[in-house]
């Protein structure tokens, strides 16, 4: 089959939409496709069998692609590229930070545990957190999206467990974004990443944007991505390297 230049992980069908303005620039520019993994309630919570799926799709592909994933979608790849990392060309994290499991969803059940609040009553505080004020029927779209995801996303998080997942150990080329004004992810969560880069790894933080920065800002979160796809590209290939 032919292979996609660049595919994109998605774990989540309800917060699936965050993506789709940063995947319409990006198509613009380079071939890329999406590979989606549904949860179902009945399943375990449990990374193996997406992990499973996926390497095996890519194991159809002709050459290595880019990966790329926003949160969980993310540290999907993150996991991955650890056991696979000759099967991929380079690894890009969208609101991942150096504790590579903390998401929007640990940050809910923290809230759940410190607030003795109603589960709408925290989220509607998520929604405010991860969105910014919203007038009262986006709050509500909004919410009811938050809650499909935690009922139906791959998640390594619970009411009663939350994982821990170690930093580092990334060997093919990495690019880490987020967003400055995050409250999941903030910029120190990002740099801490910076301990663990290689030579031509990168680090680059939105000025303006919170956790689903890429939905709101998805040409410059775009262009920093083309950009970094780029410079793998001609560090991989001596003959592009000389004739620069």
């Amino acid at each position: 089959m032919a292979t996609s230049q660049v595919l994109w992980l998605n774990t989540s069908p309800s917060l699936q939409r965050f993506d789709q303005p940063l995947l319409r620039f990006l198509s613009q520019n380079i071939t890329t496709s999406q590979w989606e993994y549904h949860q179902t309630q009945d399943e375990p919570c449990c990374f193996n069998t997406a992990l499973t799926l996926l390497h095996d799709y890519l194991q159809n592909c002709d050459n290595p692609v880019h990966l790329a994933g926003h949160g969980t979608g993310g540290l999907l790849g993150l996991l991955y590229a650890r056991q696979y990392p000759k099967s991929i060309q380079s690894l890009s994290l969208l609101s991942v930070g150096v504790h590579p499991a903390v998401d929007w969803q640990a940050h809910y059940y923290v809230h759940r545990q410190l607030l003795s609040c109603s589960r709408d009553a925290i989220l509607t505080q998520m929604v405010t957190h991860l969105f910014g004020q919203q007038k009262q029927f986006a709050a509500v779209k909004l919410r009811r999206l938050l809650k499909q995801d935690l009922d139906h996303s791959l998640s390594p998080h619970t009411l009663f467990r939350r994982v821990s997942i170690p930093s580092g150990n990334v060997a093919v080329p990495l690019m880490v974004c987020g967003g400055e004004d995050d409250i999941v992810i903030d910029p120190n969560h990002l740099h801490g990443w910076r301990d663990h880069f290689k030579l031509h790894d990168r680090l680059w933080v939105c000025p303006d944007g919170g956790y689903f920065f890429h939905c709101f800002e998805p040409e410059a979160v775009g262009r920093q991505l083309l950009e970094f796809w780029d410079s793998v590209s001609i560090s991989s290939n001596p003959c592009l390297m000389e004739a620069s």
